[in-house]
């Protein structure tokens, strides 16, 4: 858990044991640290930064918390505020135990139907906050690898191991968040089951083809597809079908709403340094 000035930001990332049996309960654990799910508070952070140098205090409640990036909101409880997360189809309904959300925009319309069955509004605004970050910094703001693989292969957490650790073309997605931004910001194709992976090569405008994952369901996919503009999608039945595929098609989708939503109003900032006008643009 992630925190700016009081407000907890919302992030998955458990300890879970190195190593299996006897060792994994004696020897200290680890985060699992997913690049896809700590992509949150480095969104946050720099959009606020973007938009006030200062900020003096927090005009939340102790309780509440902030989700953005990520398939968490079975972990949301009453009166967080939602900026973009979506729901995991692979969590049972009755782990949705919360009444009501100050919910300010989801990942796409599913995750939006699923919260209106259990009486929860949400505004029509559909983004995951993980297409912002070509807008933040841009491509060139990370470092091109001359040597990347022109395919870059980014598996779902549980997927990766069953692929080739010889295959330079695949990438941990528990290397460090960086390190995964720049392979992604270097290659010229990008597949996988990650759904991060595919979330940021869009972003900086990579043709991008989802591979059918293994251990889970296609709902955050197809909310994902569906919030960014794309009524259809056709995931590859593996590496060679995604290269004769090629690229989804590309995004339908505008920064501004998801941008908009953002709950500025829950942080006091020095007005002369946060005024109307004040707040980021990516035009």
């Amino acid at each position: 858990m992630a925190s700016i000035d009081k407000i907890e930001l919302y992030q998955w990332n458990p300890l879970r044991p190195k190593h299996k049996g006897l060792l994994g309960k004696i020897l200290p654990k680890s985060r699992v640290n997913n690049f896809g799910d700590l992509l949150g508070p480095v969104i946050v952070r720099e959009l606020l930064k973007k938009n006030a140098t200062r900020i003096e205090s927090s005009t939340a409640k102790p309780s509440q918390r902030l989700f953005s990036v990520g398939s968490v909101l079975h972990y949301a409880r009453n009166s967080d505020i939602i900026w973009g997360s979506g729901v995991n189809g692979k969590i049972s309904q009755d782990r949705y135990d919360f009444t009501e959300l100050d919910v300010r925009a989801v990942r796409g319309p599913m995750t939006r139907d699923f919260l209106a069955q259990l009486g929860v509004k949400s505004p029509a605004i559909f983004g995951d906050p993980g297409l912002l970050v070509n807008d933040l910094w841009g491509r060139d703001a990370f470092y091109a690898d001359p040597k990347a693989r022109k395919t870059l292969i980014v598996p779902n957490l549980n997927d990766f191991p069953t692929y080739d650790p010889a295959d330079t073309r695949v990438m941990n997605p528990q290397s460090p968040l960086e390190e995964c931004i720049q392979r992604i910001a270097s290659a010229e194709f990008v597949t996988g089951s990650s759904l991060h992976g595919i979330i940021l090569a869009e972003s900086f405008g990579i043709p991008a083809r989802l591979i059918l994952p293994r251990h889970e369901t296609l709902f955050k996919y197809e909310d994902y597809y569906l919030g960014s503009g794309r009524t259809k999608f056709t995931p590859a039945s593996d590496v060679n079908h995604a290269l004769e595929l090629g690229g989804e098609l590309p995004l339908n989708w505008e920064a501004d709403a998801l941008l908009d939503a953002f709950p500025y109003d829950l942080w006091r900032v020095e007005p002369e340094k946060h005024g109307q006008d004040a707040r980021f643009r990516t035009s």
